[in-house]
C-alpha cells in the first residue's frame, strides 16, 4: 500500500515532535539514573547512560537507548532497567507533560562498539600499510 507518495518499503523520518519528546523523555532517565532514584545495585553498579530515546509515531511507544560505562555487561543493564520500566515509565510521566506516558522498551546501543571496532580497523597494519602506499601503484592490476 503506498500513502502520500510514498512506496511501500519506505520509513518516514522521525517529526520534531518524536526527536522533541524522545529527548525529553531521555533526559527525565537520565536525570533518574543520575540521582540514584532507581534503587538497584546493578544500575548503580554499571553507571548506566542514555545516549538516545525513539518514539514511535504515535508516541506511545519509546525505545530508550542505554550504555553501561566502563564495558559493563550490557545485558544485565538491560535487564535491570526492564525490572524497573513501570517505576521509571511513572517517573517519566510526572517530568514531562503528555496525554500518555509512553510504554518504555530498553535496548543496548551498540554504536560505540561499533565506532571502536571501526577505529581498531582503521589503525590495524594492513590498513596503515595500504594507506602509506601511493596511489599510483599498479601492482594488483597486472600492469608492468
Amino acid at each position: 500500500m503506498v500513502q502520500h507518495g510514498r512506496s511501500a518499503g519506505e520509513v518516514r523520518p522521525p517529526s520534531q515532535r518524536q526527536l522533541r519528546v524522545g529527548e525529553l523523555i531521555r533526559h527525565a532517565v537520565a536525570e533518574l539514573l543520575a540521582r540514584g532514584e532507581i534503587m538497584d545495585d546493578e544500575v548503580s553498579r554499571l553507571m548506566i547512560t542514555v545516549p538516545e530515546v525513539r518514539v514511535s509515531p504515535d508516541l506511545r511507544n519509546a525505545t530508550v537507548y542505554i550504555t553501561p560505562l566502563g564495558g559493563g555487561d550490557h545485558k544485565v543493564a538491560e535487564k535491570a532497567m526492564a525490572r524497573h520500566a513501570r517505576f521509571i515509565r511513572g517517573q517519566v510521566a510526572h517530568k514531562i507533560n503528555l496525554r500518555f506516558a509512553p510504554e518504555l522498551t530498553f535496548r543496548y546501543d551498540d554504536r560505540f562498539d561499533e565506532s571502536a571496532h571501526i577505529d581498531a580497523l582503521l589503525h590495524s597494519p594492513d590498513v596503515a600499510r595500504d594507506l602509506e602506499r601511493p596511489q599510483g601503484d599498479a601492482d594488483d592490476d597486472g600492469q608492468d
